[in-house]
């Protein structure tokens, strides 16, 4: 029986194929996580004709939305903190508070975990409490202060995009800092 010529040709194409394509063992590339760096902004001091001052990112944009409310804008980050004030009068103190906890604790449906950690300066009479919201909730930080007799100071931090902490998380640590600088720079006038 006679070979045709056809078959030797496909045989040694294939034997060709087989050698050059084993090459060494694939292996998974490890886990790599996008690294984002911001550029450290230098703290510089915020007045107003309000009834309290502090110090803020030199990289960040103050606007003035009235009657010493306050947004503290990162464009480049996409987020923006959210300064409000109220006066304390004879019997609002603890709505205030009460007002406080709940926009902290309307969170809990998406929130992992809710670390509240609170702040006492007596020698600037500015008392309050910082919380760190831990998952997809909407804000990741907040928080109150007041001297417990005429002012009031909330602050949240929001994103302009849906929660998603795992991308959202460098962005949120750097003005978590920044939101930690103003609670402690802040004094009463």
């Amino acid at each position: 029986m006679k070979i045709p010529n056809k078959i030797p040709g496909l045989l040694l194409l294939l034997t060709l194929a087989l050698l050059t394509s084993c090459k060494e063992d694939t292996l998974p590339k490890p886990q790599a996580y996008l690294r984002l760096e911001y550029p450290m902004g230098t703290y510089k001091p915020f007045e107003a004709n309000c009834p309290y001052t502090f110090g803020y990112n030199s990289l960040a944009i103050v606007k003035d939305k009235g009657n010493c409310n306050f947004t503290i804008e990162y464009p480049k980050m996409k987020a923006t903190i959210y300064l409000t004030y109220k006066p304390v009068t004879n019997n609002n103190l603890d709505s205030l508070l009460r007002d406080a906890e709940e926009l902290t604790y309307k969170h809990v449906i998406k929130a992992e975990s809710i670390d509240a950690q609170p702040y006492r300066n007596p020698g600037k009479k500015v008392y309050g409490m910082f919380s760190q919201v831990g998952g997809n909730a909407a804000t990741n930080a907040q928080f109150f202060v007041t001297d417990s007799t005429r002012h009031f100071l909330t602050a949240s931090m929001y994103f302009y995009a849906k929660p998603n902490f795992d991308s959202v998380m460098p962005a949120a640590a750097y003005i978590k800092e920044d939101m930690q600088n103003i609670m402690e720079t802040l004094k009463w006038k």
